[in-house]
């Protein structure tokens, strides 16, 4: 028997939508897999998908008692994920009646992509603002003639690594004003703020510009995939540069600019007690974000605080931020990154704030990365050796990796397999199961599933392909397995940008054009882009 409540509540797709925006605490979660997510969502809604939703949810949504709505695609995961969330604690969740198919039965838009309200915010503001640009063409041929200029990936350090514009280096969105200093020796050099596609580029940019930078600034027109729309190269597996080093008159500065950014722009600010009397307000939801670099946070941090990094948390908030109407407070150094941050939020409808310590110097911080969270663990482990053998007395052995690495190698006899979808799997009472996962968590939330099945001797296999093949275990390749009409966990058209597809990557722009246009009066409603 599953675990839960014995009635399940529910609410419609009408009486949900005014609840969004209408006051008061509330967090939507989408449980559907990344695939189905991608495909179509509701515009407030965040994604948890039911496959990782135990080791996510509490970082995502920390106060039990907020009221949570799931939704899935009609099909029972959602209320599955309501017995999952009963047992953790949550007092107050619903599932909304008809799934994604309700929500746009009920006539509204079911949105593609991830980070939705990030990236329209993005295009908003260039409309607001007009932030300046330069196309691939253009600065192409600033290249060619040799003129001087800085051009800076906004990106994360692992996407620079994958692909990169010639001649950039790497500074991730928040790091910009902060490092800008060390990176551009005079006030004349053209600074251009290059992502992937268009929003990271444009509040780059526009960050730079709203700290009253003396340099031009720009972003470029369409980042990566405009580069190579317009038949240039990229540069690919260059290891990024560490971030620029700051003297000591360059962090003073950073000090200066953050108090003026935060004057300026009625940044609010609060101060060590009141944070310590909001971490204790069991009626808020509060969520303290480091958004320093990794190396900074694992140097020191204070308790509870979770990492964040500022150009990120602007660019996908939902994946760190759930519940809407929750108290955010950002940490960092100088203050100047996290009024940055604060500033995008807050016009994002986040009731964003900024912490008024310099918390790499306070005397009770904790060191080390972020850990994030953790699932029940009770699979006992077999070693690689060990499973031919089972494997010929019968065991079953089910893949739970993501469905691009089970397509590009997995044991031989593997069945992939994903967890909203295990009920469908035809397994004898009796059946010797082994799991495998690229992450153990994957596997151990799976496992609670197919206990209640009935499945009673489960185990965990680690490892990956190549460890497997250096085991002596035979590895197969399968192009089409799984059918590309199961991988409920691949977003194709987000996916297949990143590798030359030019028509994708064609229809990503528009569509991230286009998503300004789809907006209705309410959703419009939360943002409030500053000119």
């Amino acid at each position: 028997m599953a675990p839960g409540p014995s009635r399940m509540t529910s609410i419609t797709p009408q009486d949900l939508k005014p609840r969004l925006t209408g006051g008061g605490e509330i967090a939507f979660v989408d449980v559907r897999e990344a695939g189905e997510f991608g495909e179509g969502h509701p515009f407030f809604a965040i994604h948890i998908p039911y496959s990782r939703l135990e080791f996510r949810v509490e970082r995502l949504i920390p106060r039990k008692d907020v009221p949570v709505v799931l939704l899935d695609a009609g099909d029972g995961v959602a209320a599955r994920a309501a017995r999952r969330l009963a047992a953790l604690g949550y007092a107050d969740v619903t599932v909304m009646e008809g799934g994604a198919p309700g929500w746009a039965a009920a006539g509204y838009t079911l949105y593609k992509g991830v980070n939705l309200p990030s990236k329209t915010f993005g295009e908003l503001v260039e409309h607001v603002a007009a932030t300046p640009r330069v196309t691939a063409d253009e600065l192409n041929a600033m290249q060619a003639e040799g003129r001087p200029l800085v051009l800076l990936d906004g990106r994360t350090p692992h996407e620079y690594a994958r692909m990169t514009i010639p001649g950039s280096r790497s500074c991730p969105n928040a790091e910009l004003g902060h490092r800008l200093p060390a990176l551009v020796g005079d006030t004349t050099t053209p600074v251009i703020v290059n992502c992937a596609g268009r929003t990271r580029s444009i509040i780059g940019a526009q960050s730079l510009i709203n700290l009253g930078v003396e340099n031009p600034v720009f972003a470029l027109e369409n980042g990566t995939q405009g580069w190579t729309l317009a038949g240039f190269e990229l540069d690919r597996g260059h290891e990024p540069q560490p971030v620029a080093a700051l003297g000591a008159d360059a962090v003073e500065q950073s000090r200066r600019n953050a108090a003026t950014l935060i004057e300026k722009f009625a940044v609010p600010v609060v101060d060590r007690d009141t944070l310590a009397r909001w971490q204790e307000d069991e009626a808020r939801t509060l969520y303290l974000l480091d958004v320093r670099t990794a190396e900074e946070f694992a140097a020191g941090h204070l308790p509870r605080a979770v990492h964040a990094p500022g150009g990120q948390l602007v660019q996908a908030t939902d994946q760190w931020v759930a519940v809407r109407g929750a108290r955010v407070v950002l940490a960092d150094d100088t203050s100047l990154r996290a009024a940055q941050s604060a500033y995008w939020l807050r016009q994002m409808g986040h009731e964003a704030y900024v912490l008024n310590e310099d918390v790499s110097s306070l005397g009770d911080l904790q060191t080390g990365p972020d850990k994030g969270a953790s699932a029940p663990a009770f699979l006992p482990d077999i070693d690689p050796s060990s499973l031919a053998g089972k494997l010929e007395r019968g065991a079953i052995l089910l893949d739970l990796r993501p469905s691009v690495e089970f397509r590009s190698g997995h044991i031989e006899g593997a069945r992939w397999a994903i967890r909203p979808r295990v009920q469908a799997l035809e397994l004898p009472d009796d059946a010797d199961i082994v799991l495998t996962a690229d992450k153990r968590s994957v596997a151990e939330v799976a496992a609670l599933d197919l206990k209640e099945q009935g499945c009673g001797s489960l185990s965990f296999l680690s490892g990956d392909a190549a460890g497997w093949r250096a085991a002596g275990l035979a590895i197969a390749e399968t192009p089409d397995d799984p059918p590309d009409e199961a991988r409920i966990d691949y977003l194709f058209f987000v996916h297949d940008r990143h590798h030359d597809n030019k028509q994708a990557m064609r229809g990503y722009l528009e569509w991230e054009i286009a998503l300004i246009g789809q907006l209705d009066e309410q959703e419009r409603g939360v943002f409030a882009p500053e000119t």
